[in-house]
């Protein structure tokens, strides 16, 4: 769905509100990607565990607005080959699920550790304690990803997710609000997909992680990239009911 100049301009005055009339178009070379933050985010480096237990480096952009907290995860999976290579020489002999191997799994499991890397984001996030009002898929750019929305318990606080996987990258996006104010996606749509120069990048068919990479057409930049998915947020970069976080009802 086209998200029209008019609606464009609303969402952007709505963010503006969300953010007390200031925002950061953040942008990053070093992960490739932008978002909207409320003000300049902190950078943290750490290590993930993937799912069959290779250490992975890790940057977690976040930013506060008062009880309103935003966070980019990104891990970087560009090494797990070599990573999870190594890790298997320590494997006790025999322990197929961590030596792994052939052409299914890989050493240590990188082929599947890289493949399933979006689905086990989304089980991180479904071990939490809270209810998922909706879980879908959608793109922004022709990048594919998912939606999560849920409702965080015992604080009634809501949190808008996104998943994604570029170039080998986990992009992690959640928005969480107090209870009582709109869904904090506009946040998580937000987001914008950058080339080696810091140009926005919009593809002209849909993007799949590990298959070869489509052409781009126009350049994605912030207020104009397009997505298509369902549900609460519509599948659109600054729309759907995901729109102003910040302000109580």
């Amino acid at each position: 769905m086209r998200v029209s100049a008019v609606s464009a301009a609303l969402i952007l005055t709505v963010a503006g509100a969300v953010f007390a009339q200031e925002y950061v178009e953040f942008t990053t070379l070093q992960d490739r990607f932008g978002v909207t933050f409320p003000v300049q985010p902190k950078v943290e480096e750490t290590m993930w565990k993937s799912q069959f237990g290779s250490m992975l480096p890790v940057r977690i952009y976040s930013a506060d607005s008062g009880s309103s907290r935003f966070k980019v995860t990104v891990v970087d999976y560009n090494n797990i080959e070599a990573i999870s290579t190594e890790r298997s020489k320590s494997c006790p002999p025999g322990a197929e699920t961590c030596r792994g191997g052939g052409s299914s799994t890989g050493l240590g499991y990188w082929k599947a550790d890289l493949a399933g890397a979006t689905t086990y984001a989304q089980w991180q996030f479904m071990q939490r304690d809270a209810k998922i009002t909706y879980l879908g898929w959608n793109n922004i750019d022709l990048v594919e990803g998912t939606m999560i929305y849920m409702t965080n318990n015992p604080d009634k606080s809501r949190t808008s997710a996104a998943i994604y996987m570029h170039e080998n990258k986990l992009y992690i996006l959640e928005g969480t609000v107090p209870a009582g104010y709109p869904e904090p996606g506009f946040f998580q749509q937000s987001i914008r997909w950058l080339d080696e120069n810091g140009n926005g990048i919009r593809y002209q068919t849909l993007y799949h992680n590990g298959f070869p990479k489509p052409p781009t057409g126009r350049g994605g930049a912030p207020g104009q990239g397009q997505g298509q998915g369902g549900g609460q947020g519509q599948g659109q970069r600054q729309g759907g009911q995901g729109q102003g976080a910040g302000q109580p009802r």
